[in-house]
């Protein structure tokens, strides 16, 4: 493709991608095509030769790709988690590609070096956190989860990677996360060799938060048992339902038997730029790391994970690695974030953070947190006063657990009563949301984050769910 070419090209799927987001209201919420659909309308093979786009891909957009997407950019998406997509940052994630930096080093790319260490400490500002923290950008928190795991299991070993590993330690490391912990952390203890038998699931209390009480068991019984307590993962708006765990009492247990504490806010993190909301997460400053993504709430595009560490020295002391290819002259006056990850290459992720927060300024994304904490409110009133519906959770920021329970009923019954009408709903194509299990019980999850969801979308979400849940 030639510049040419491509400015023709470029100029037509700009103006797509924003009639797209124009109509997006109009669409369907979730796909509906059945399993197969998408690929029976794709060649079995790669074509030999170049087709002519110009002629054939917004046809193929429309054709392919718009019924086989589920629109998480609708107004009527309450389902999994926000994860917005602003088209400041979906501007920057072009202008990555069209750059085609690679952060191996500071050398190969020092704009996305030093682009990605003052974003990340702009975002460090406006969540409060004090200037000691030092970020670095993943693509998930998944990532995240997983480095600060081997983080804490080199500390507990005294880097014990750079002698046996965990096959040579003499007692086995335990991780501590709750029961409602995201499944993240859970493969996170597995790659980084603790082992299923040395995660431990904390239970929680009636607001679905871990107990501190019971984390100091465990961490008293398995030390008493010749075992060492190594991390405690402390989740700031859990998956299901957006408890949140105590962690000022978490690291105060945590600080008495050594462990090291990862907060998980990776959803709820984005809403600590609203300095009303940061009590949630009180005792973050002794915490070891935090991961916030602000690929959700904030609503930078996917993918744009925050990872802040208290001691950066020692996270890449773990992460380093340094081949004589890759050593430059500037190394002992730079960041090199290719020791503060797993991966060597990495993309220009921190241009799209750096365009969203031009675009729209601080205080208007705390708008829009206020705003989204403002349907949640209003929607769970409808709800605690409209019995038979039932709140199953308190709701400390943007989600919503609810459940119909209709007089004369069992417990299956219910659960399959209240799986039908969010099915329903879902099928209508207006709305999508996605059902979970809490404390074994299905609920149906209603989570309010999307940009472009105003007030009366989640008013005539209310009115769907109650005419579903009574033809259900």
């Amino acid at each position: 493709m030639t510049p040419a070419q491509f400015r023709r090209l470029g100029h037509r799927l700009v103006d797509w991608i924003a009639d797209y987001r124009e109509r997006i209201e109009a669409l369907p919420v979730r796909a509906r095509v059945v399993p197969g659909a998408v690929r029976a309308l794709l060649p079995e093979e790669a074509p030999e030769g170049p087709e002519d786009l110009e002629a054939v891909l917004l046809a193929d957009l429309e054709r392919i790709v718009v019924p086989g997407s589920t629109h998480w950019q609708h107004p009527g998406f309450f389902a999994y988690f926000p994860s917005n997509a602003s088209l400041a940052s979906v501007l920057a994630d072009l202008l990555a590609a069209g750059l085609g930096q690679n952060g191996i080093n500071w050398q190969a790319s020092p704009v996305l070096s030093e682009l990605e260490e003052v974003t990340c400490d702009w975002t460090r500002r406006l969540l409060g956190l004090a200037p000691g923290w030092r970020g670095v950008i993943h693509d998930t928190a998944s990532t995240a989860t997983l480095v600060a795991l081997l983080c804490a299991r080199e500390r507990c070993t005294g880097h014990a990677q750079v002698r046996g590993g965990l096959q040579a330690e003499a007692a086995p490391l335990v991780v501590y996360a709750s029961n409602q912990a995201h499944s993240s952390v859970e493969k996170a203890a597995l790659l980084a060799g603790f082992g299923r038998d040395h995660l431990r699931r904390v239970p929680v209390d009636e607001a679905l938060a871990l107990r501190p009480d019971a984390l100091r068991a465990m961490l008293a019984e398995d030390l008493a048992a010749g075992r060492r307590p190594c991390a405690v993962v402390a989740t700031i708006g859990t998956t299901a339902t957006t408890a949140i765990d105590p962690l000022q009492e978490v690291v105060d247990v945590a600080a008495e038997f050594g462990a090291w504490v990862h907060v998980d806010a990776a959803m709820a993190g984005s809403g600590m730029i609203v300095p009303e909301l940061r009590a949630l997460w009180r005792g973050v400053e002794a915490a070891d790391s935090i991961v916030v993504n602000p690929h959700k709430w904030l609503g930078v595009a996917f993918d744009c994970s925050l990872y802040y560490v208290r001691d950066p020295e020692h996270l890449v002391r773990v992460m380093s690695t340094n081949p004589s290819y890759l050593q430059t002259a500037a190394d002992g006056a730079v960041h090199n974030y290719r020791d503060w990850g797993i991966p060597l290459g990495r993309r220009f992720r921190a241009l799209k953070l750096w365009l969203h927060l031009r675009a729209y300024g601080a205080e208007a994304l705390r708008t829009r947190i206020r705003r989204d904490l403002g349907h949640a409110r209003w929607f769970a009133a409808q709800v605690d006063a409209s019995p038979p519906w039932r709140r199953i959770a308190p709701v400390p920021l943007q989600t919503v657990c609810v459940r119909h329970e209709p007089p004369g009923l069992d417990a299956g019954q219910i659960d399959a009563h209240n799986l039908r009408w969010a099915e329903a709903i879902n099928r209508g194509g207006a709305a999508l949301l996605t059902p979970a299990q809490v404390h074994g019980e299905w609920v149906v999850r209603v989570s309010i984050g999307a940009e472009a969801t105003e007030r009366r979308h989640v008013e005539a979400l209310w009115a769907a769910m109650q005419a579903a849940a009574t033809s259900a």
